[in-house]
C-alpha cells in the first residue's frame, strides 16, 4: 500500500516514563569505629549496611559502592576507603588504606555517603545516600619500651644520716595510651646496695653512709611499663658521699658579667646557704659593691655639671667657681687638672701654691646671706689618703675649701668651708664688723676616707643644711666666742685656701724734701686644702629642694632588690643612699637564700662605664648556743662591665655647597646655612644568630646631645665684614648656652636631637654690606656624653653668587680669594639690554680667573658671529664669510662653564661691532655648545627693524 497522491502521515507512538529507581539509599547518620595499630580493618557500630527501597528490583535496589569524604579536619578521608561486600544487602566495610600510628594521630574522622546502581549496569540516574559521620579511634599496642630521661644521675649527700630521698630518676614511655605509656615501677639491678627505690623513681639509701668507707656508689636502674616492657636502656645513678658538713655559701661564682643596656641582672642566681642543720636564730648578710675608682664614686651621667643641674631640674642662676680655663676664666688656668673617666674636669690643690682667686666681678654675683654651695671632692689627692688620727689629737692646720668675703649692701659677710681631720666646718659671719661669727660643725667619716664625696651645702642664716651623697646631716652649732680676728672689709673669693692682709710700711728719702711713708697691702693664704674638687659652684637665692640633691648625686649604677613583694616574712632589707652595701637580715634559711638569690646589680647608663667593680658578701650568725655558732668566711668576686656599643651619631641633609646670590647675605638675616640638616643616632652591634653571623645591625635610637659647634675654616670670622647668627630667644627658651667668638659658635647643654636641629638650622651667616666673599667653608660637628662620643664632621662651602655687573667694579675682583664658578640655568625670557636680576641669573669668578673670562667671553662672541653668519650664508646662497672664525673658535669648555648673556650690551662696553643681517624667518635660534647643555644663546628677534638683537 503505498501514498501515491497525498502524503503520508504515521502516527508518533511515545511510550509513558515510568522511572524504576525512585527512592535513595540509606544509612545511619553516625558511626563509631576502631581500628588496631597492626591492622587496618575498621570495626563499626553499628554494622556499615546501606538499605534501598527499591529492593529487590535489579541495579536500583542494589548498593554499588560508598565514598567517603572529608571529615571536619579535611585530612582524614585521605587514608580510608568503604567497599561493598554484597551488593544486594548493602552490607560494606571500612578500612585504612596504609596502617595507622596511634602515637601521630589517635581519632579520626570523616564523612560517608553510600549510592545505588541506578537503573542500568552504567549507573544511569544513580541516587546518593545523605552524608553519615564516622569517627574512628586508634587501639594502641605496646610497641614502645620505657626511656629514662637522663642515661646518669647524680647526687651528693653528707655522710651519717638516712634521707628520705636521695635522687629521682624518671623514665618515658611513647605509648599513646595510658596502659602503656605509663611506668608501672623501677628496679634496682645491682646487687648489694645500701639503697631503694619506689615506684616514683625516687632513691633513698637504706642505711648511713659513710665517706671514709665509700666515697661514692655507683649502681643501675631499670624501668617497666604497664604492659611489662622493659627500659631500653638502663639508667646510672651516682651517689656521692660527702664528708661532714662544712657550713658556708654553696654556689658561690667568683666572676659575673654584666652587658651595658641589660637592666638589672641577679648577682647570685643559685647561691644558697649550708648550715648544717645548725639552729640559728638571725642571719645577716652585707653585699658590698665597690665603684670608687669609676668617676666620683659610681657610674654617672657623663654629661658636663651644668648639664646635669639642668636635666635635674635645679634652679638656674648658678655661677661655676672653677670653670675650664679660657680666656675669659683665666683664675684656673695655674691649677693642675687630672683626667677623670666621668668626663668631667678634676682640679689638684696641693696645699700650698695651688690657689684659685675668683675675679671680683664673679664674687659679688654669689653675695648675701641666701646661697647653696656644691661640690665634688676627694680628700688627699690621686694616690694619698689623709691620716684618720688628725682628729684625734693631731692639731694639724684646717684645710679650706672655699673662702669668701663678700659686699652686702652696707656691710661685708664673711664663710670658710674646711676640713679638719675627720670633720667638716662651716665659718660664717654675719657682718664682720659687728655680729660675731658662728661655726657649724659636722663629724663625718666621708670627709677622711680619700673617696669623692658630693656637698651641697644651703644657708638660709641661721639656717644651714648639709647633703653629703644626697643624705641630710644636722650640724652642732658652735658660737665661737674666741679671739678671732675680724676678716679684713674687702671683697674676695678664694678656692683651696683662705686668704689674710698684711699691712707694711717703708720709708724712702726724697731729694732733700724729706723722707716719705708707703704703705703696702701684703695678701697671704693659710689653710691650703690637699685634695681634689671639681664642680664647684654656688648659686644665690633660695636653696635647692632635696629631690634635686639627691638627683645631682644619684649614682647610675648599683645594688638592688628584684622583688620585694616576694620577700619573706621576718626578712628585712636596707640599701644605703649611695647603693654600693645592701644589708640582708632574717632568721629563716629557706627565705634567706631566696632573698639572696634577688639581689641584683643595676645600671640605667645607655653607654656604661667598662671595667672591674669588686663584690664582697660579709654573713655573721646567731646561735641559740653561741659557742657553738659558726663562723662563715668572707666571700670576694667581681663585677665584669662589658664595653657598651659605640653610638654612631650621623650628620646629613646639607650638601657640600651652598650657592646663593651675594645681596641675599647682605640682609638683615642672613642665609641659613643648615636649613635641611638632619641629626639620626645609632647603635651598631653585633648580631650573632643563625641567619646573620657576625653581622652589624643598626638600630636608630634616642639620644640627648650636650654640644655643637660651628667652626669657620680658614681665615677666623672678621667682626667688621661678616659674623654668625643664632636665635638667641630660642637658645634661652630651651636653656642651652652658646660660647660666640670669631673663631667657633658652641652650643652646649644636654637636649634632645629635635632640639639641636632645631638651633642649628636656625644658624645664619650674615655679610656687611659691599664685603660679599666669592667662597666661605664652615664645618659642624656634635658630641654627647661630654665629648665621649663625637659625630662625622660635616663641611659646608658657602659660595656668593655676582651678577654681571659685579664684574666691572674693582671691590669684586679684589676681595676674591679662590677660582670658583658655577653654572646657571634660566627660566625666564631675557629682554632689551637691561641686565638680568641677579637672583635669575649669576656669574661668580674667582679672582685668578676674572681677566681669563672676559677673555673667553670676547672669544665667544667671536664665535656666535661666526655660527650665526654662516647659517645666515647657507640660506641666502652667499659666498663664506667668515668662514675662518669658526675654526678659531673652538675652545675647550670641560674646566669652565660659561653662561654669556645678554651679548649685545657686552660687545658694546668692548666696542665689537656684529652684522646683525639675517632672514627673520625664525622668531627665535637656540645654539647650543656640543659639550654642554647648559651653555645656550638665544638670539631673539626684536625692535622696529626687524633685525635679530644678540644676547
Amino acid at each position: 500500500m503505498g501514498c501515491y497522491k497525498y502524503p503520508c502521515f504515521f502516527p508518533l507512538l511515545i511510550a509513558p516514563f515510568n522511572p524504576t529507581n525512585k527512592h535513595k539509599p540509606w544509612i545511619e547518620t553516625e558511626y563509631q569505629g576502631i581500628v588496631m595499630e597492626n591492622d587496618n580493618t575498621v570495626l563499626l557500630n553499628p554494622p556499615l549496611f546501606a538499605l534501598d527501597k527499591d529492593a529487590p528490583l535489579h541495579y536500583a535496589g542494589e548498593i554499588c559502592g560508598f565514598r567517603v569524604h572529608n571529615g571536619p579536619t579535611g585530612s582524614s578521608s585521605v587514608q580510608f576507603e568503604a567497599v561493598v561486600l554484597d551488593r544486594s544487602t548493602g552490607e560494606g566495610l571500612v578500612r585504612s588504606k596504609e596502617p595507622l600510628d596511634c602515637e601521630s594521630q589517635r581519632e579520626h574522622s570523616f564523612t560517608i555517603q553510600a549510592y545505588d546502581c541506578g537503573e542500568g549496569p552504567d549507573g544511569v540516574n544513580s541516587k546518593k545516600s545523605h552524608k553519615a559521620t564516622v569517627h574512628v579511634r586508634v587501639n594502641d599496642v605496646n610497641e614502645f619500651s620505657p626511656v629514662f630521661v637522663e642515661r646518669r644521675y647524680e647526687a651528693s649527700v653528707p655522710e651519717g644520716r638516712l634521707f628520705d630521698r636521695i635522687v629521682r630518676v624518671e623514665a618515658l614511655d611513647a605509648d599513646c595510651s595510658p596502659q602503656y605509656s605509663q611506668i608501672c615501677f623501677y628496679d634496682i639491678i645491682t646487687p648489694s646496695v645500701p639503697f631503694v627505690i619506689d615506684n616514683d623513681g625516687n632513691i633513698k639509701n637504706t642505711e648511713p653512709l659513710d665517706s671514709k668507707r665509700q666515697r661514692v656508689h655507683t649502681f643501675w636502674v631499670t624501668a617497666f611499663d604497664c604492659g611489662k616492657n622493659r627500659a631500653q636502656a638502663d639508667a646510672q645513678v651516682v651517689v656521692t658521699v660527702k664528708p661532714s658538713c662544712k657550713p658556708g655559701w654553696i654556689g658561690w661564682s667568683k666572676r659575673v658579667e654584666y652587658t651595658p643596656g641589660s637592666g638589672s641582672i641577679p648577682l647570685f642566681p643559685s647561691l644558697h646557704l649550708e648550715t648544717c642543720e645548725e639552729t640559728v636564730w638571725n642571719i645577716q648578710a652585707t653585699v658590698e659593691l665597690q665603684t670608687g675608682h669609676i668617676g666620683k664614686g659610681c657610674d654617672r651621667d657623663s654629661y658636663s655639671d651644668r648639664s646635669v643641674r639642668r636635666l635635674c631640674g635645679a634652679v638656674r642662676g648658678e655661677v661655676d667657681l672653677l670653670p675650664p680655663p679660657s680666656p675669659a676664666a683665666n683664675w684656673t688656668s695655674a691649677l693642675p687638672t687630672l683626667p677623670s673617666s666621668d668626663s668631667s674636669l678634676v682640679f689638684s690643690f696641693n696645699g700650698s701654691t695651688h690657689v684659685a682667686v675668683v675675679p671680683d666681678s664673679i664674687a659679688a654675683a654669689v653675695s648675701g646671706d641666701h646661697f647653696t654651695l656644691q661640690l665634688w671632692m676627694r680628700r688627699g689627692g690621686i694616690n694619698t689618703q689623709p691620716p684618720t688620727n688628725q682628729a684625734r689629737g693631731n692639731r694639724r692646720e684646717e684645710e679650706t675649701i672655699v673662702c669668701s668675703t663678700v659686699k652686702n649692701d652696707d656691710s661685708f659677710s664673711h664663710y670658710s668651708l674646711s676640713v679638719h681631720g675627720c670633720r667638716l666646718s662651716l665659718f660664717y659671719w654675719p657682718d664682720v664688723s659687728a655680729a660675731r661669727p658662728v661655726k657649724f660643725l659636722w663629724k663625718l667619716e666621708q670627709v677622711c676616707d680619700s673617696e669623692w664625696h658630693h656637698l651641697s651645702l644651703s644657708v638660709q642664716f641661721p639656717s644651714v643644711t648639709l647633703y653629703v651623697d644626697g643624705v641630710t646631716f644636722d650640724p652642732a652649732l658652735i658660737h665661737d666666742n674666741g679671739v678671732i680676728p675680724n676678716p679684713a672689709p674687702r671683697q674676695r673669693l678664694v678656692i683651696g685656701a683662705c686668704w689674710g692682709i698684711v699691712h707694711t710700711h717703708t720709708s724712702s728719702d726724697t731729694e732733700k724734701h724729706g723722707v716719705s711713708l708707703l704703705i703696702h697691702l701684703i695678701i697671704f693664704y693659710v689653710g691650703g686644702y690637699r685634695g681634689l674638687l671639681s664642680g664647684v659652684t654656688v648659686r644665690p637665692g633660695s636653696v635647692e629642694p632635696h629631690s634635686v640633691v639627691e638627683c645631682l648625686y644619684a649614682c647610675r649604677e648599683g645594688l638592688d632588690f628584684g622583688d620585694l613583694e616576694t620577700l619573706g616574712s621576718g626578712m628585712k632589707v636596707h640599701v644605703n643612699p649611695s647603693q654600693s652595701a645592701l644589708v640582708l637580715e632574717g632568721d629563716d634559711i629557706e627565705s634567706f637564700n631566696r632573698a639572696v638569690q634577688q639581689v641584683t646589680y643595676r645600671n640605667s647608663l645607655r653607654f656604661a662605664t667598662p671595667g672591674v667593680r669588686p663584690l664582697k658578701l660579709t654573713t655573721s650568725l646567731r646561735c641559740f648556743n653561741e659557742e657553738s655558732c659558726l663562723t662563715l668566711r668572707q666571700l670576694e668576686g667581681y663585677l665584669v662591665v662589658l664595653q657598651p656599643d659605640a653610638p654612631q651619631i650621623s650628620l646629613s641633609g646639607v650638601g657640600p655647597h651652598l650657592a646663593r646670590p651675594a645681596p641675599e647675605f647682605e640682609g638683615p638675616r642672613g642665609v641659613p646655612l643648615f636649613p635641611e640638616l638632619r641629626i639620626v643616632c645609632s647603635l651598631s652591634h653585633a648580631v650573632n644568630t643563625a641567619f646573620w653571623q657576625g653581622a652589624l645591625m643598626s638600630d636608630a635610637v634616642a639620644h640627648t646631645l650636650d654640644g655643637c659647634e660651628v667652626q669657620p675654616l680658614g681665615e677666623e670670622l672678621n667682626p667688621e665684614r661678616e659674623e654668625l647668627l643664632v636665635d638667641m630667644d630660642a637658645l634661652r627658651e630651651r636653656g642651652l648656652e652658646i660660647i660666640n667668638t670669631t673663631a667657633y659658635i658652641a652650643i652646649t647643654g644636654a637636649e634632645s636631637i629635635s632640639v639641636y636641629e632645631d638651633v642649628l638650622r636656625s644658624v645664619r651667616y650674615r655679610l656687611a654690606k659691599g664685603s660679599a666673599r666669592f667662597e666661605r667653608r664652615f664645618r659642624l660637628s656634635c658630641s654627647e656624653m661630654n665629648g665621649r662620643y663625637t659625630s662625622n664632621e660635616l663641611t659646608l662651602e658657602v659660595n656668593f653668587l655676582h651678577s654681571l655687573d659685579s664684574l666691572y667694579h674693582p671691590s669684586h675682583l679684589l676681595a676674591s680669594q679662590q677660582q670658583f664658578l658655577h653654572p646657571s640655568h634660566h627660566s625666564g625670557e631675557l629682554s632689551g639690554h637691561t641686565l638680568p636680576n641677579p637672583h635669575r641669573n649669576s656669574v661668580v669668578p674667582g679672582a685668578a680667573t676674572v681677566i681669563i673670562m672676559v677673555c673667553v667671553g670676547f672669544l665667544v662672541v667671536m664665535v656666535i658671529m661666526g655660527v650665526f653668519r654662516i647659517r645666515s650664508i647657507h640660506r641666502r646662497g652667499e659666498g663664506a664669510r667668515g668662514g675662518s672664525k669658526e675654526d678659531s673658535g673652538q675652545w675647550d669648555d670641560s674646566a669652565l662653564t660659561i653662561i654669556v648673556n645678554p651679548m649685545e650690551s657686552y660687545e658694546s662696553r668692548m666696542g665689537i661691532s656684529a652684522d646683525t643681517e639675517g632672514e627673520g624667518e625664525e622668531d627665535e635660534e637656540v645654539v647650543e655648545s656640543p659639550d654642554n647643555d647648559d651653555q645656550r644663546i638665544i638670539i631673539k628677534k626684536e625692535g622696529r627693524d626687524g633685525n635679530p638683537r644678540r644676547y
